[in-house]
């Protein structure tokens, strides 16, 4: 089943619960036939609804949940009794659980995740350094987990999660409510992270700007079924989702009607400035510019991609 570069691979992959309705139980099936192939060195962003199955399937590529049915690889190895082992390869944190101590020092967690997981003493300065740095963290190294403010809190997190230089990281809502600051010294990292070793990357989350910024492919899950498997770009193609040129004028300009291709979407201070949306499928944001410069002087110009939230909407809505 998986070759030597597939980080995770699944074939019918589904996982039932038993719940209680009333007096009586019933199963729900969180996860259902799911087939995935994600290869070394990708960053996939697996996102969906609340209970589409993303946190129960991240449950079974790392061994806390074992399959009703279909087969697992994580890394080349099977999930459950393969546990030990597969520790060594992939990191994982979870938005709302911690893996750190609570009333010691961040320091003194990473110096026990170090010993976990068999590091040598200069391995664990020498990584512990590089995270320290890179994260930014060297200010807070010796406080307590509690007294961390939540984006301390989330970088320390991800560094424990990274300490042993696993071959897979596995994030689970890795910026729930943090700040723009924080997220965005976050995504730096982690891209940073990809481009000087190599780490795979699986990220669920609801935050569409972490999507944008740090994904090349999308899977998108719903009631359990995988829904899409693609790129940002062909995702919003498949529900006819719409760029935007923006422009500024020189002087003000009636509304820029009847252009190729092109849709006038709103007008501002007279005309000055003008949005138009256009399908990147039957034309070009150079060509809707130069239909836009035969009628106005253009002083200013911004081009706008389809938003991810609309576009997961739209494809949810078709589905139902």
């Amino acid at each position: 089943m998986t070759g030597t570069t597939t980080m995770i691979e699944t074939v019918g992959l589904g996982r039932d619960f038993r719940v209680r309705d009333g007096v009586r139980r019933r199963t729900v099936t969180a996860v259902e036939n799911l087939d995935l192939r994600i290869e070394a060195g990708e960053a996939v962003g697996y996102i969906g609804a609340n209970g589409a199955g993303k946190s129960t399937t991240i449950k079974m590529l790392t061994g806390i949940l074992v399959p009703t049915r279909g087969e697992v690889r994580t890394c080349g190895l099977r999930p459950v009794p393969d546990r030990r082992r597969l520790v060594r390869h992939v990191g994982v944190v979870f938005g709302q659980r911690s893996q750190l101590w609570w009333d010691l020092p961040v320091g003194e967690s990473f110096r026990i995740l170090a010993a976990i997981h068999g590091l040598t003493r200069d391995r664990e300065r020498a990584r512990t350094d590089e995270l320290v740095e890179r994260m930014e963290m060297a200010d807070f190294l010796a406080t307590p987990v509690r007294q961390l403010s939540l984006g301390q809190r989330m970088r320390a997190e991800v560094a424990a999660a990274l300490l042993h230089s696993p071959r897979l990281v596995i994030l689970d809502e890795p910026t729930i409510g943090l700040d723009v600051l924080s997220k965005q010294r976050l995504r730096e990292f982690l891209i940073a992270e990809r481009r000087e070793h190599g780490t795979t990357l699986l990220l669920t989350t609801h935050d569409m700007g972490d999507v944008e910024r740090l994904c090349d492919r999308i899977l998108l899950i719903d009631r359990g079924q995988l829904a899409f498997d693609g790129t940002l770009a062909a995702l919003a193609r498949t529900v006819g989702a719409e760029r935007t040129l923006t422009v500024d004028l020189a002087a003000p300009t009636p509304d820029l009607v009847g252009l190729p291709d092109v849709q006038h979407r709103s007008s501002e201070a007279g005309g000055l400035r003008q949005v138009l949306a256009f399908d990147a499928e039957t034309t070009t944001a150079a060509r809707v510019l130069a239909a836009v410069a035969e009628r106005a002087e253009v002083v200013d110009l911004s081009i706008g991609e389809p938003d991810v939230e609309d576009v997961v909407r739209r494809v949810y809505a078709a589905r139902r």
